[in-house]
């Protein structure tokens, strides 16, 4: 059903993700399908009227009805701990979109690809690694995930399974797992010049998570000779 842009989904499926984060599956008549690093706007309404929206990215990408989210949760947010604590399957839920044109990756691109998320703001970055999967691309990708320790990956399982034209960094800011060789900190330029795809190779990066990561990954990349023009960020925070 659609209503003014706004489509009515189903949730299909809910598993948990890291230590407050939730993946929910919908099924959404008249979804068309997504590019991977596309959004949406999610619409809860109160029994007074009142609404709340949000945005959220979605870690699903390609044709059909089908679409997965991925929400942490922000404790005094709106929306989020509805969708991560209370949400269940048969339960419906309105959403809008796909959203955005520019924090994306097509399979017919053949450039290397690095990929920078910082906890939840894997993602997208997830949508783009589905993708690459999907279509059996031979682009290089390779991702660098920071978060505060093991137990708060989002898609833990999955990214650490093999996966053709695919190599996964881990970098710990808070716990590290035993024995772990780098020790726990944020991310740094010197992480960036050893893990990531050389400048000379002239990758395309995406980057995603809060604000202030973002913009220190963002700053390191320029600094260590990335074109900026090549570097697609995408930022958020609790509300």
């Amino acid at each position: 059903m659609v209503t003014g842009g706004w489509m009515v989904g189903t949730v299909v499926e809910v598993r948990a993700e890291a230590t407050s984060g939730r993946a929910i599956v919908l099924e959404v008549p008249g979804w068309g399908g997504n590019i991977a690093g596309q959004h949406l706007d999610a619409r809860l309404t109160a029994p007074d009227g009142y609404q709340a929206v949000r945005s959220y990215s979605l870690a699903s990408a390609g044709e059909g009805e089908r679409l997965e989210l991925a929400v942490d949760r922000f404790p005094h947010g709106e929306v989020s701990p509805y969708l991560v604590d209370e949400l269940r399957i048969g339960d419906e839920l309105e959403v809008r979109g796909p959203l955005g044109g520019w924090f994306v990756w097509r399979p017919d691109q053949t450039e290397p690809v690095q990929l920078i998320g910082g906890g939840s703001g894997i993602v997208p970055l997830m949508a783009m690694i589905r993708s690459h999967r999907a279509a059996r691309s031979t682009a290089e990708f390779r991702l660098l995930y920071s978060l505060r320790g093991e137990e708060d990956a989002f898609f833990r399982e999955e990214l650490t399974q093999p996966s053709p034209g695919l190599a996964v960094t881990w970098l710990f800011t808070r716990r590290t797992p035993t024995g772990w060789p780098r020790p726990a900190s944020r991310i740094t330029a010197a992480d960036l010049e050893a893990e990531a795809i050389p400048v000379g190779r002239s990758p395309s990066v995406f980057v995603c998570g809060p604000t202030g990561f973002v913009e220190a990954v963002a700053t390191n990349l320029v600094e260590l000779g990335h074109d900026p023009h090549r570097i697609k960020t995408e930022r958020f925070g609790g509300s």
